[in-house]
C-alpha cells in the first residue's frame, strides 16, 4: 500500500482514478465511493454483477501446532469442526462480551488459518490477538501482502468461468480454493461476500491486482459487470440485513443484542467474553429491521418511539435502491421488537412513521 497526504492508497488506486471513480477517505485509505452512481451500481449487483476493491481489509495469519487452540480462545464461534478449505464467520469479543470485531476465518490446514478483519480495526485486532497468543503458534499481520477484490452478483460465476477452470471456482458458500488461477493470476478464491448475492472474493498479490481487475472487467462486460464503490457496498449490505461494525455492533454491544447469536457457541469450553455473556442473560435490546412507511430517510442515531416512549435508536438507514423504499436497522428494546410493531422515528424535528419487519429486507435466490 502506498501513502498519500496521510491516506493510504490500495494497489488499484490509479485504476479507480482513470476509470472515473470518485475517491474519498475511508478507514485510512482513499477508495472510490462511486463510479456512475450508487443506485446504478447497487442494481447492477442485484441483476448482473459488480466488482469492488476491498484491499483495505486486514489479514492476520495463525500458524503452528497451537493455532486452533489459540483461535478457539479468542473467537466466539466453534472452529474445531472446520474442514480444510472452509470459511467461518466469527466474532472477537472483549471480556465484557462486547464485540471488538466481526471476522472471517479461513482454514488452510489444521495448523494454518487466516483471519480477515475490518480495515478500521486491523491494528487493534492484531495487537489484541497477538498479545493473547500462547504456545507453539505465530500470529502475523499480512495485510500488506494482499490485494482483495470482490466480484458480486448473479452473473459472477459466469464471469469467472471465462477466466478460470471449473476446479478453481469454489462451489459451496463459505468455501475457498487456496491456489486458484484466474486469467493467469495466482490467487486465493473464496465464495464469500457482503452483498447478499452470489459472489466471490479474490485474494491476490498487490502487484497482480490491476491485471486481475482489468481481466475481470473485460470478461464481465458482456454480462453487465460494473466497477462499484463504497456507497453501493453499504446499501447492498443494508438491504441484505448485514450488520456493520461501528453501527450495529461495537464494544458496548453483545452478539445477542446485535442478532449475531448464531456466531456464538456457548457450548465451547471457554472463550474471551463467555462468562460475561452467561451472566448477562437474555438481551434487553435487539437488532431490528424498520420499513419506513412515512416520507423520509431514517439515519444513524435517530430515535425510535412507540407512542411517547423512546424504545431505541437507528443504527443504519438508507433508501433501498432495489426494493425502492426506505429502510433502516435499529437497536430497540426487546419488548417492542415484534414484527408488525408500529413506531415513529424522530428525524431532525420531523416524525416519520415506520414498522418493524423481519431481517433481512432482501433475500436473493442465490444458489
Amino acid at each position: 500500500m502506498s501513502q498519500s497526504d496521510g491516506e493510504l492508497k490500495t494497489p488499484l488506486y490509479d485504476a479507480h482514478v482513470s476509470g472515473g471513480g470518485r475517491m474519498v477517505p475511508f478507514a485510512g485509505y482513499l477508495l472510490p465511493v462511486q463510479y456512475e452512481g450508487v443506485i446504478a451500481e447497487h442494481n447492477a449487483v442485484r441483476t448482473a454483477a459488480g466488482i469492488f476493491d476491498v484491499s483495505h481489509m486486514g489479514e492476520i495469519l495463525y500458524e503452528g501446532p497451537d493455532a486452533l487452540r489459540n483461535l478457539g480462545y479468542v473467537m466466539s464461534n466453534d472452529l474445531s469442526k472446520m474442514g480444510n478449505g472452509s470459511v467461518k464467520y466469527s466474532l472477537i469479543l472483549n471480556e465484557n462480551g462486547g464485540v471488538k470485531d466481526d471476522v472471517l476465518v479461513y482454514k488452510y490446514s489444521p495448523e494454518k488459518f487466516l483471519v480477515v478483519v475490518n480495515a478500521a480495526n486491523r491494528r487493534k485486532d492484531f495487537e489484541w490477538l497477538a498479545s493473547r497468543a500462547s504456545g507453539d503458534v505465530s500470529v502475523k499481520d499480512l495485510s500488506d501482502d494482499f490485494a482483495l477484490l470482490a466480484l458480486q452478483g448473479p452473473k459472477s460465476r459466469d464471469i469467472l468461468a471465462r477466466l478460470a477452470d471449473a476446479s478453481d471456482i469454489p462451489e459451496k458458500y463459505y468455501t475457498f480454493i487456496d491456489c486458484a488461477t484466474v486469467s493467469g493470476v495466482k490467487c486465493m478464491l473464496s465464495r464469500t461476500g457482503y452483498t447478499g448475492e452470489l459472489g466471490y472474493e479474490l485474494y491476490a498479490k498487490p502487484e497482480d491486482a490491476c491485471t486481475l481487475w482489468r481481466a475481470l472487467l473485460d470478461a464481465g462486460r458482456d454480462f453487465g459487470l460494473v466497477p462499484a464503490g463504497l456507497g453501493a457496498r453499504d446499501t447492498l449490505r443494508l438491504e441484505a440485513g448485514m450488520p456493520l461494525y461501528g453501527h450495529e455492533m461495537d464494544e458496548g454491544v453483545t452478539p445477542f443484542e446485535a442478532g449475531l447469536g448464531f456466531a456464538v457457541k456457548m457450548s465451547k469450553e471457554n472463550f474471551i467474553g463467555k462468562a460475561a455473556l452467561e451472566e448477562g442473560g437474555a438481551p434487553k435490546r435487539v437488532r431490528a429491521g424498520l420499513k419506513i412507511t412515512g416520507r423520509g430517510i431514517v439515519r444513524e442515531n435517530e430515535t425510535v418511539r412507540v407512542g411517547d416512549e423512546i424504545v431505541g435508536r437507528a443504527t443504519s438507514g438508507t433508501h433501498a435502491p432495489y426494493l425502492k423504499y426506505p429502510i433502516a436497522m435499529a437497536s430497540v428494546e426487546a419488548s417492542h421488537s415484534a414484527p408488525g410493531t408500529k413506531v415513529v422515528c424522530d428525524v431532525r424535528g420531523r416524525e416519520i412513521e415506520a414498522e418493524i419487519v423481519p431481517l433481512p429486507f432482501y433475500i436473493t435466490g442465490r444458489s
